[in-house]
């Protein structure tokens, strides 16, 4: 009796502990320690650091008379037109490492033992979007403010005297790195429903670089309307203010396409089999 018991029980509290799975703090630590042990991530990030710093310097160095002598707001839109000219490409950067963060998973298995794990799924997603965009932020924050601290004396050289207690130059600042956070959440969100690196990174790049393009020389307003809403055209006015979308409604849009892509990401991810 006691020997048919035993086996009962052990199998019991393995179902039980299965079922539970993870706490939320076990996850995120699970999902940070993923995200800091792929080489892609150190790789991406510190590209994204390079260019941003790079093209600042490149773009202030070659400055001379295209601002001329300013202070004020035309000042702060200066110095954050030349600390933010690298997202252009940084955009780019972070949508392949969004699609690798979870394709990535996909293609070795690893993500059948984070289901085993988080029986529930979601939370996995869940987790993967904080720990990401957090690390996203700092580093783009960081290489953004770097860029502005070198290239001070070079903007300050060709008249264009910003003032760094100005907050409304840090709000373009804090801005621009939501902007790529946003950026990378739209790529995380078409890497786990397509599950596929090659056909994330596509997907994610035609999105933002060659639909935009498309749009914008089909001469028919309705096409140059639709390019304002792409993620990459849409996503500067967070700190490009005075475009076709106040700032408040570029962030509405981009949140939107966050929305859409996570959902039907996390609906997919309930449905189908890792």
């Amino acid at each position: 009796m006691s020997t048919l018991a035993q086996p009962s029980l052990a199998r019991s509290s393995h179902i039980d502990a299965s079922n539970r799975g993870l706490s939320a703090t076990g996850i995120l630590r699970s999902e940070w320690i993923k995200l800091r042990s792929l080489r892609s991530t150190w790789w991406s990030f510190g590209i994204i650091l390079a260019i941003q710093v790079g093209m600042a310097v490149l773009f202030a160095l070659t400055a001379d008379g295209r601002f001329g002598q300013v202070s004020g707001e035309a000042a702060t839109d200066a110095a954050v037109t030349v600390s933010t000219v690298g997202l252009v490409f940084g955009q780019l950067v972070i949508a392949v490492l969004g699609v690798l963060v979870i394709s990535g998973e996909y293609a070795t298995g690893q993500i059948r033992s984070s289901f085993m794990a988080v029986p529930s799924r979601l939370p996995v997603l869940a987790a993967k979007a904080i720990v990401f965009s957090i690390a996203t932020f700092m580093v783009t924050l960081v290489g953004i403010v770097a860029s502005y601290l070198v290239t001070i004396p070079i903007l300050g050289g060709v008249g264009v005297q910003a003032d760094p207690f100005d907050g409304a130059l840090w709000l373009h600042f804090v801005g621009a790195a939501g902007f790529l956070v946003l950026i990378g959440l739209i790529s995380l969100g078409i890497g786990a429903t397509l599950r596929s690196t090659p056909g994330g990174i596509a997907a994610s790049l035609g999105l933002l670089l060659v639909a935009p393009t498309i749009l914008s020389v089909i001469p028919a307003p309705w096409a140059n309307s639709m390019a304002e809403w792409t993620p990459s055209s849409a996503g500067q006015g967070l700190y490009y203010w005075g475009g076709i979308f106040e700032p408040w409604q570029a962030l509405l849009v981009m949140l939107g396409w966050v929305a859409v892509l996570l959902t039907a990401a996390a609906v997919l991810m309930k449905r189908r089999d890792a």
